[in-house]
């Protein structure tokens, strides 16, 4: 009685100590390659192994850069610093009468504070192959409500004449629910989509808790992470951090994927076909981070993708260790009735001023006792490295990343496990048995404009084969790139210029030289090509 008086005590004064909104600022705004810049200068300290990052935490970066550290930047990032600062400043002033960003609609008192802005636009890609383009219409509004409630929403339809980016395409372009032509990709063909994101959230000042559509981030990266990647259509998840020390940081999503794989037991008849229902399927991910010093941030963590079981409870505890509770509940004989476990870690240095080194290592299978026997092995990971040089002369930044993924990695013998939602991989965009090397050369000479000299080189060998050999998965010793199944070459020149808060221009022009089994890319941009793509819009 004494442990449930303290719980009552506690949940009815919780109220009256939080003092945090939390609202997610989407991943492709600009603000982002900002704050990056800011932490690389060591002038704040960012765990960007995790994204999105919420507007209240944004703001707080960049009042603590204005309140004592400008003198530390020139004059391009104070003047982007202002720029910023027009848009998160509405997390600490009140009214309408200071110096902000224009909005189709605000309002703020000490209450509550809303904004409501439209989204659209287009962008084409033209080459020898021919004409590409699409158009996008939409809107947003995000709200905070007290001190403690948070919500926003994000809308767009969109549409497109050529899908560059179905589930098989090894493409970082964003993947999205397509409507097929009788649920199978066609080239050549129309298409429609839209998308929805939002979320609110109850916050206090060491922790959130919410309900989220969108698409979480997770892994350091500066091209495509290879833990969460955000390449996957939006999917709603329970969403919980927590931050009560400086040196610690935890978050937990429990999510609903989109398994895309018929239940037979529960598909019926209707009078005029069938009626079809796809099996269930959930992931439970964790991150934990430490910063053992400033500016080194260490994160672990585990994750298990389980279907066909419903909602399982033990699932809902955020610190566990998920793999060992399916042992006990799916028991330990057999990969046939057990779930699919993943495990991962991720370093975050930046200890030298202007650089950022990161490392990621995503964790499918692992056989100790076999770790180097070149023909027992079951070494099923994925591995990413880089860095990023900011400032290496003024307003220029240096970048470089390599990932390297082994067969099998994210993939599973029981279709409704698998890691992928709407059939996209959750992780890194090649897939198994891949490799990309990826450098960039970024020039910012005024405030919102950039223009970048990038390289990506990427190979993707054969896709294994599962089969049972004498009894046992054929899953050990297997080679990495056997041959090379498909690749990849690009080197291209990009302008992107921000005329006014979220809306943006960019052209650019690609050389790209892409060769071998057609089926991971559209026939627009198989072998040499030279492209130019050309875009204006308003919003993420």
């Amino acid at each position: 009685m004494k442990l449930f008086r303290i719980l009552i005590i506690t949940a009815l004064s919780l109220p009256f100590i939080t003092q945090a909104q939390f609202v997610y600022q989407p991943v492709s705004t600009t603000v982002y390659d900002f704050v990056d810049e800011l932490a690389n200068l060591k002038l704040i300290e960012v765990n960007s192994a995790i994204k999105p990052y919420s507007r209240e935490r944004i703001s707080e970066w960049l009042h603590a850069v204005q309140d004592s550290l400008t003198h530390e930047l020139n004059r391009r990032q104070r003047q982007e610093l202002e720029y910023y600062l027009r848009d998160f400043g509405k997390e600490t002033h009140v009214g309408k009468d200071w110096n902000r960003r224009w909005d189709l609609f605000y309002h703020s008192d000490s209450t509550f504070k809303v904004t409501v802005n439209p989204l659209g636009g287009g962008m084409g890609w033209l080459n020898e192959n021919g004409l590409v383009f699409q158009r996008t219409i939409g809107g947003e509004a995000w709200a905070t409500f007290g001190k403690n409630l948070g919500a926003y929403v994000r809308l767009r339809d969109s549409g497109v004449n050529e899908i560059l980016s179905a589930h098989h395409h090894l493409t970082v372009l964003p993947g999205q629910n397509f409507k097929y032509n009788q649920g199978e990709f066609i080239g050549g063909q129309r298409s429609d989509f839209s998308e929805i994101m939002a979320g609110i959230h109850y916050s206090w000042n060491w922790g959130s808790i919410g309900l989220v559509k969108d698409r979480p981030q997770w892994g350091n990266t500066y091209r495509h992470a290879n833990i969460l990647s955000g390449r996957a259509p939006s999917f709603v998840y329970l969403d919980f951090k927590l931050n009560p020390v400086h040196w610690f940081e935890f978050n937990y999503i429990h999510g609903w994927l989109v398994s895309e794989e018929i239940d037979s037991a529960r598909t019926y008849l209707t009078p005029h076909g069938q009626r079809q229902v796809f099996m269930n399927k959930n992931i439970a991910i964790n991150m934990f981070t430490i910063k053992p010093v400033k500016n080194l941030f260490v994160s672990v963590g585990n994750s298990m993708i389980y279907s066909e079981t419903g909602l399982q409870p033990l699932y809902f505890i955020p610190f566990m260790f998920f793999r060992a509770v399916d042992h006990t509940y799916s028991g330990a004989g057999s990969s046939q009735v057990g779930q699919n476990a993943q495990m991962f870690a991720d370093i975050s240095v930046r200890s030298l001023k202007k650089i950022h080194w990161y490392a990621t290592w995503f964790l499918d299978e692992l056989s100790i006792r076999n770790l180097t026997d070149s023909e027992m092995h079951t070494n099923i990971w994925s591995i990413k490295t880089g860095a990023r040089y900011s400032n290496i002369l003024p307003n220029l930044d240096v970048t470089a990343e390599y990932t390297r993924t082994y067969p099998w990695t994210y993939r599973h013998q029981i279709a409704s496990t698998t890691y992928e939602s709407n059939r996209y991989n959750l992780g890194h965009y090649l897939g198994e048995n891949g490799q990309e090397l990826y450098a960039e050369i970024s020039y910012r000479p005024i405030r919102r404009f950039r223009t970048s000299l990038y390289s990506v080189w990427a190979e993707k060998g054969p896709a294994h084969v599962y089969d049972i050999v004498f009894g046992n998965a054929n899953v050990m010793g297997l080679e990495f790139m056997e041959f090379v199944d498909w690749k990849s070459w690009e080197i291209g020149l990009r302008v992107d210029y921000e005329v006014v808060h979220d809306a943006r221009l960019f052209l650019s022009g690609v050389y790209r030289n892409v060769s071998g089994n057609d089926h991971y890319a559209h026939p627009f941009l198989m072998g040499e090509t030279v492209t130019i793509q050309a875009g204006a819009y308003f919003g993420f």
